[in-house]
């Protein structure tokens, strides 16, 4: 399997990244020009966690979007469904609780986290309605969410050059640094055919959380979405 389809079946979407776990990190920051980094240091500070807090970190894929928490003090629980990615997590930061789970069928009790997130993985799930809902259930009242997923640029000419980007430039400089640039083919489909920001927006309150909000970062090639599970 070199790349998963755009109706993300599970055993797509888990293969295509087992197969991309070695070099993803690396992949990601030469695509996003670094600008990733930035992008998870704005999800560490909205998601705001606190010493003792239980952090439920979703699509963790070897951990590294978890290390943040866990110099705040909080517990973090990076989970994702790519065994590969685990494996690859636990060769790197072996202290970690490195968990495999799906997004639609998480393995937690109800309400034990103080905040979930999830960063770049909610596009990859089948069932995204489902998945909001299994952060919602696994949330303490009073808790939160932060997705922070590739988004829809707002000014149009900018938008027009990053879409050429997408489907022109990001094929080839995958090849040059990707162990399997396939798979990057099909992370460009999925960033084109992800819902609008008010449109996520509009999901997460359908799935019951409150104070929805989000801004745009990068001009909105990547949004950050929050929410608050009622007390």
């Amino acid at each position: 399997m070199t790349r998963a389809s755009l109706d993300k079946q599970p055993h797509e979407v888990a293969s295509m990244f087992d197969d991309v776990a070695a070099n993803y990190d690396l992949t990601n920051d030469v695509l996003s020009l670094g600008q990733d980094r930035r992008w998870r240091k704005e999800v560490a500070g909205t998601v705001a966690a606190g010493p003792a807090e239980r952090i439920l970190d979703l699509a963790a894929g070897t951990g590294t979007s978890s290390l943040p928490f866990t110099r705040t003090g909080a517990y973090v629980v990076p989970c994702d469904f790519s065994l590969g990615m685990l494996s690859e997590g636990k060769k790197r930061h072996p202290w970690l609780p490195l968990t495999a789970g799906d997004a639609t069928r998480l393995p937690f009790r109800d309400g034990v986290f103080d905040a979930v997130t999830i960063s770049f993985g909610l596009r990859n799930v089948q069932d995204t309605d489902q998945a909001l809902r299994e952060l919602y259930r696994v949330t303490k009242p009073g808790g939160r969410v932060v997705i922070c997923e590739f988004s829809h640029p707002t000014w149009g000419p900018f938008r027009t050059v990053y879409e050429e980007y997408l489907m022109r430039a990001l094929p080839p400089v995958a090849r040059a640094v990707s162990s399997n640039p396939d798979a990057y083919v099909y992370l460009a489909e999925s960033i084109q055919s992800w819902p609008e920001q008010s449109e996520l927006a509009g999901l997460l309150q359908n799935a019951g959380w409150t104070k929805v909000a989000w801004r745009n970062l990068s001009g909105g090639i990547v949004a950050l979405h929050r929410g608050s599970k009622p007390q």
